[in-house]
């Protein structure tokens, strides 16, 4: 099975990239949705993030915003959630994988924000950057509720810039002029990637570190 890295900057359109993945038949395990289930009612992450950050957990979940607050607070905080977290993610997406291997999938692409910042890349065989101009970006996210051009200059400053995640790359699929031509493009990394003559440029290591969240 070939599993692709895909990552992008806020406003990139990795999300709409991610579904024409999908529409080609790859499996699309997201590592936000799979925080989002240990964080909710009955998550693998709820009882150690309550004993780690009392207060945090209200009505069986982890509230995000108390979360937030309390790594505000405290410099070491981050580190101590990541140590809760980052194995339970690393256990749901290896199970994926394997459950997907079993039934036979050929192509498994994992949509991880910060993939090069956490050395996720070492993970996977191929990487796929999403992008657009920075000036589409900006009008893409400010048109979001409630945000701002401060808070998305804060966004990108924890980002790897957008040149050097399509520098790193291994492939480029590049939003900008509409879903036609990206879906074109998807489509023929895929028939690339599925080639059985094609060699990717990395070799996946299970161990490699999860991203934050």
């Amino acid at each position: 099975m070939i599993i692709l890295g895909l990552t992008g900057s806020i406003g990139m359109g990795k999300t709409t990239t991610a579904q024409m993945f999908a529409d080609a038949g790859a499996l699309v395990w997201n590592a936000d949705d799979a925080v989002h289930a240990l964080y909710a009612r009955g998550g693998a992450a709820v009882s150690p993030v309550a004993a780690t950050f009392p207060g945090v957990v209200v009505d069986g979940a982890v509230d995000r915003a108390r979360l937030a607050q309390a790594l505000g607070r405290d410099p070491a905080a981050f580190a101590r959630l990541e140590a809760i977290v980052h194995p339970l993610v690393l256990a749901d997406r290896l199970d994926a994988l394997a459950a997907a291997e079993a039934r036979g999938v050929k192509l498994a692409v994992l949509d991880i924000p910060l993939l090069f910042e956490t050395g996720g890349d070492a993970a996977v065989d191929a990487v796929v950057v999403v992008t657009a101009d920075a000036d589409i970006q900006r009008r893409r996210v400010l048109a979001r509720p409630g945000m701002t051009v401060e808070r998305l200059d804060a966004i990108l400053a924890r980002q790897l810039p957008d040149a050097e995640k399509r520098r790193r790359a291994d492939f480029l699929v590049d939003t900008g002029h509409g879903p036609g031509p990206a879906r074109v493009r998807v489509a023929e990394i895929v028939g690339t990637v599925l080639d059985p003559q094609w060699l990717p440029p990395r070799r996946g290591l299970p161990d490699a570190p999860e991203p934050p969240h």
